[in-house]
C-alpha cells in the first residue's frame, strides 16, 4: 500500500474544519498524513485542529496570508507520501473515497 499525503488548506474555517479533518481521519484506507496548512486565519481554526491529538495530523500555520494556492503548494513541500491528495476545509469525504482512488490508480 502506498502512503498518500493529504493536504487541507484552510483560512478562517472555524465552522467547517473539524467535519473536513474528520471525514478525512476516518477513512477506510490506513496509509496517510494529514497536512493542514493554515493561512493565517484569525478566527479559532488553529485550536479546533490542535484539539485533535492524532499522530497522523501535521499542523502549519502561516504568519502571512498568501492565499489557498500558495497554502496547498506549502503542503505538497511537505508531503511525505507517494500520492497527494487536496481537500477543501469545507469539504466531507465519503469513508471511502482514499480507497476507491487508489484501487482506480
Amino acid at each position: 500500500m502506498k502512503k498518500i499525503s493529504v493536504v487541507i488548506p484552510t483560512y478562517n474555517r472555524e465552522k467547517t474544519i473539524l467535519r473536513a479533518l474528520h471525514s478525512v481521519l476516518d477513512q477506510s484506507y490506513g496509509i496517510y498524513e494529514v497536512i493542514v496548512v493554515d493561512d493565517a486565519s484569525t478566527d479559532g481554526t488553529d485550536k479546533l485542529v490542535e484539539s485533535i491529538k492524532d499522530e497522523r495530523i501535521k499542523y502549519i500555520k502561516l504568519e502571512k496570508n498568501g492565499g489557498p494556492s500558495n497554502a496547498r503548494n506549502r503542503g505538497a513541500q511537505l508531503a511525505t507520501g507517494e500520492w497527494i491528495a487536496f481537500q477543501d476545509s469545507d469539504d466531507c469525504w465519503y469513508r471511502d473515497k482514499l480507497e476507491k482512488q487508489v484501487e482506480h490508480l
